[in-house]
């Protein structure tokens, strides 16, 4: 990828350059899609996790009632800190594995039929090293977006949690650091299969649309990255849900013993649809979010090439 930077005595002073824009880059990216995404996440942890909502609409109308606009926006700081990391995480993991399964640099892979085995099993890797590394955050995140308490009025008692870094440390002290990782096994099933999944209907839709020419246009990577987003979140959220509902346990009891008790209880209770709760706010956020997503991530690997 850096073939055409030729060495010279200010080599390296490029290079962190480039590094540093990629992150300030990826950054800005990141949150921007956050900030778009996040009111639309809310409402689905809450429908996911609690009884109390007839719908979407029911949603919105008693969160901005009770919470006003900012309850839609509870639980953002931990994810726009750490997106950077994230999400240099899940793709630089996805490009080195494809690299060290195909043997190919990126722009080579772009000009002939993309192998689909090395892409699935590329994005699977990313998707179970991304993991591990968001458990905590999307724990914190959800604890976060599951008080409907309204901003602190004098004299009015706290909230349960003060913030991120205070709910960090409430977890840490009240149910140890397994705390922060609770769910973490749903987590890395959804994503594990679903971002190998992801990945290989980007590449697959950029061919398919870019079959005459190498690179794809701003169009084609907009649409592949929308599509990619959609079809993977379709699949991810019967065990979004699963683990949203286990990072919710253990607040006050244990209702589950364990990922499958976890599934097993929530049909019993609610019938098989509830696995498709947040469904259509997945989708909906998807489109946008992963478009501009695949569309910095292809501009910004030109800039460093």
């Amino acid at each position: 990828m850096h073939q055409g930077i030729q060495s010279s005595p200010f080599c390296g002073s490029k290079n962190q350059e480039r590094k540093r824009v990629s992150i300030n880059w990826g950054w800005q990216k990141g949150a921007v899609g956050l900030m778009l995404g996040h009111p639309l996440d809310t409402v689905k942890v809450r429908l996911q996790t609690q009884n109390r909502y007839r719908g979407i609409v029911d949603c919105v109308i008693k969160t901005y009632r009770q919470e006003s606009v900012l309850g839609f926006f509870k639980g953002m700081s931990f994810p726009i800190g750490s997106v950077a990391v994230v999400n240099s995480v899940l793709f630089g993991t996805y490009s080195n594995s494809l690299l060290l399964l195909s043997s190919t640099s990126h722009w080579e892979r772009k000009a002939q039929p993309p192998n689909y085995g090395h892409i699935f099993v590329a994005g699977s890797i990313g998707g179970f090293v991304q993991a591990y590394c968001l458990a905590p955050f999307d724990l914190i995140k959800v604890r976060l977006q599951n008080q409907m308490e309204p901003r602190a009025r004098p004299g009015a008692a706290p909230p349960q949690y003060r913030g991120p870094l205070h709910c960090a440390r409430t977890i840490l002290r009240e149910e140890g650091p397994r705390g922060l990782f609770r769910g973490a096994w749903a987590l890395v099933l959804r994503d594990t299969p679903t971002l190998g999944l992801y990945f290989l209907t980007y590449e697959g839709l950029s061919w398919w649309l870019t079959s005459d020419s190498k690179e794809p246009g701003s169009a084609t990577m907009l649409v592949a990255g929308g599509f990619a987003g959609i079809i993977s979140w379709t699949v991810a959220t019967p065990l979004d849900v699963v683990k949203s509902r286990m990072q919710m346990d253990g607040l006050k009891h244990r209702e589950y013993r364990g990922l499958l008790d976890c599934m097993v209880s929530s049909v019993r209770q609610e019938g098989p649809g509830v696995f498709f709760r947040g469904l259509t706010l997945n989708s909906a956020r998807a489109f946008p979010v992963n478009a501009v997503t695949f569309f910095s991530y292809e501009h910004l690997l030109r800039f460093l090439s």
